[in-house]
């Protein structure tokens, strides 16, 4: 046997151990799930550390501001991490490591390969699993003193004040601004401190809520921002590096609570900008408000709600489908438009109107880039492409057909050419309805 079979055949044999490894971990979680204490064992009762814990963290120890006292604090915590993509994943690997004694992972979603350059982690042979499954492989890989306990739920307001119950802290680790609310108003209710974060692009943000009398997200942020306005990874991108920058902040705030530290510093909001120099702003914060709907003198709101309709988006990052074409003869299938381009008798155009960032990505054959934000700026060249087609109709496309829609509009009302059609759904429909090897981000 040469090198090349005896690699295949060790790649094959680990790829089998990695699966096998997540379901293993998967009937372990489910088991440990009936255990309802979040108390330390009976073991550590006495307070002291083990010498399998001063060999571990003996380089905390050393620290005074941590010290045996602090690690003991931080062994006889639990902390509940809402959410294990770009900013849980760093925060539970640091917690997991400096000696957390109880996490708790809070995620609904799958593994998915565009996960992968900044939910650290996870790994390619977990794509298609169950991220909290994932996560607690992970975390017990890396320290199996810490005592995981995963729910592999959608947090919502049937079940939010019950998973998080018991906790002495939350992490906000989630990516959408009905979630956010969520966490925010439960943690009120059960007067759980809340460390909070967020990361898009190449900017992120990090506060503590509800914590020695400083202000909850509702205080700073009293009504939801308009859908339009709500900024996602999946949309916007976000460079790999920055949710980490974050998720390491918020575990380092974590452990400031947990050790009692952050007891005397001032409420602030902390800024990280990748373009920024210096990278970091912090802003003083006021404390709660009184007039605070969830957390004020008088509040208004006593019990969880529907977040969902209050914020008008729901509990993901997926960018919502556009109903702006009500006639549907305005519109083609991916399957409709393939049998237009597949005949080289058909004239038409089709039209990409997506950034330019975005189009260098991928694009269809014999597509012209103008984006939507640009059509007024270079309004003579599309009219200029408009009137060679002699009739002949325009296709607009986008990644996922709602710019496209608006470019349908704009081309039937302000240029007045009714023969224009947008392509549903589209690039990311075109790659599920006709051409799976077209690439999806």
């Amino acid at each position: 046997m040469d090198n090349r079979d005896r690699i295949s055949q060790l790649k094959a044999r680990l790829s089998r151990i990695r699966s096998e490894e997540l379901e293993v971990m998967a009937e372990l979680c489910a088991l440990e799930a009936a255990e309802s204490s979040l108390a330390a064992p009976k073991d550590l009762a006495d307070g002291k550390l083990s010498p399998e814990e001063i060999r571990r963290y003996s380089r905390q120890l050393l620290i005074p501001e941590i010290g045996t006292r602090g690690q003991r604090q931080l062994r006889d915590s639990s902390v509940l991490v809402v959410g294990t993509g770009g900013l849980g994943s760093p925060c539970a690997l640091y917690l997991a490591a400096m000696g957390v004694g109880t996490l708790g992972l809070v995620d609904h979603d799958t593994v998915d390969y565009s996960n992968l350059h900044r939910q650290i982690i996870h790994t390619e042979a977990a794509c298609g699993s169950s991220k909290v499954i994932s996560a607690c492989l992970g975390l017990s890989r890396l320290n199996p003193l810490c005592r995981v306990r995963a729910h592999n739920v959608l947090l919502d307001s049937s079940n939010a004040k019950e998973i998080m119950q018991g906790y002495d802290l939350v992490v906000d680790a989630t990516d959408n601004a009905a979630t956010r609310y969520l966490i925010n108003d439960a943690c009120v209710m059960l007067d759980i401190p809340l460390v909070s974060g967020s990361a898009v692009r190449l900017d992120g943000q990090l506060t503590v809520y509800n914590y020695k009398g400083g202000p909850c997200y509702r205080c700073l942020f009293p009504t939801p921002p308009p859908v339009d306005a709500m900024a996602s990874c999946s949309e916007t991108g976000v460079l790999g590096v920055v949710p980490g920058v974050i998720g390491c902040l918020q575990a380092m705030e974590v452990v400031k609570v947990l050790t009692g530290r952050k007891a005397t510093e001032d409420p602030n909001l902390l800024i990280f900008s990748y373009k920024s120099q210096p990278h970091f702003r912090s802003i003083k914060l006021r404390s709660r408000k009184p007039t605070c709907a969830v957390c004020g003198d008088v509040p208004t709101v006593k019990e969880l709600v529907d977040y969902a309709a209050f914020c008008g988006s729901g509990p993901n990052d997926n960018a919502p489908d556009w109903k702006i074409l009500d006639d549907p003869s305005q519109r083609v299938t991916c399957t409709e438009y393939s049998r237009v381009a597949s005949n080289p008798a058909t004239k038409h155009l089709l039209l990409d109107v997506r950034d330019e960032t975005q189009f260098d990505i991928c694009s269809l054959p014999n597509s012209l880039n103008i984006p939507i934000d640009q059509f007024d700026q270079r309004l003579a060249e599309l009219e200029r492409a408009i009137r060679e087609l002699d009739g002949a109709p325009v296709y607009t496309v986008c990644r996922r057909g709602n710019l496209s829609q608006l470019a349908v509009v704009y081309i039937r009302q302000k240029l007045g050419y009714g023969q224009c059609y947008d392509i549903a759904r589209g690039l990311v429909g075109w790659q599920q309805e006709v051409d799976s090897d077209f690439p999806a981000y």
